[in-house]
């Protein structure tokens, strides 16, 4: 009981971490205060444009499209459920991908911020804030790191598995911006979202374990 109160108190001051810095970043677009840390970020990135660092950007923005991200959740989730008989991550792992689809939605709706007209190396429409790609490309790869978390001892492979998560959410978030079609606080905004709900969904999923487990065990009465 002291182990789970503690997994919750932590869950929670995260959750109040992240959803303060996605608040903070909201209201800085809002009250249009936010422009400043905007266009030194952008300067910064697009200044180290390229000719062979912009296909590598393009590539990163590939990997994060919609189509590619649904393929891998329906491979990942098929690789759960069906051969790894894994269902309870399956369903976490389904639930953290159509969530963070359908919170980036709401929020795009909400805000309608429109996209940067600074520089853009591709064209693309739709509402630029929270970032769409830095969201489900957070949750994609922070949730795999969690899984192989969960199935190896090995401290190697979760490192690993760390700072691949940590390498290609990075990447692929720089890359919106590289481009041209989001402001830096559109990313972060993006990843304190997407921590948000990867944390309540980790916690939900925790908490029914730990009841599940307990609930299986033998009575001693």
């Amino acid at each position: 009981m002291k182990i789970l109160f503690t997994r919750m108190a932590a869950a929670f001051l995260l959750c109040l971490v992240f959803g303060g810095i996605f608040a903070f970043i909201a209201r800085g677009i809002s009250k249009a205060t936010i422009f400043q840390f905007d266009d030194t970020i952008i300067s910064i990135v697009q200044g180290w444009e390229n000719s062979w660092l912009t296909p590598i950007m393009k590539a990163f923005t590939w990997i994060g499209s919609t189509t590619v991200v649904l393929l891998l959740i329906a491979a990942g989730f098929i690789l759960l459920f069906y051969i790894m008989k894994e269902r309870m991550q399956a369903y976490l792992y389904l639930t953290v991908m159509l969530g963070t689809g359908v919170l980036n939605q709401v929020l795009k709706m909400i805000f309608k911020r429109e996209r940067p007209e600074i520089h853009r190396l591709i064209e693309i429409g739709g509402y630029s804030f929270p970032s769409g790609h830095t969201m489900m490309s957070f949750s994609l790869y922070a949730i795999i790191a969690y899984i192989v978390w969960r199935h190896t001892k090995s401290a190697f492979s979760r490192i690993a598995s760390i700072l691949f998560a940590i390498i290609m959410a990075l990447s692929i978030a720089i890359s919106r911006i590289y481009l041209g079609v989001h402001y830096p606080s559109d990313v972060a905004g993006g990843m304190a979202a997407s921590a948000f709900w990867l944390i309540v969904s980790i916690s939900v999923y925790g908490y029914y374990q730990d009841r599940t487990a307990k609930s299986s065990k033998p009575s001693t009465a």
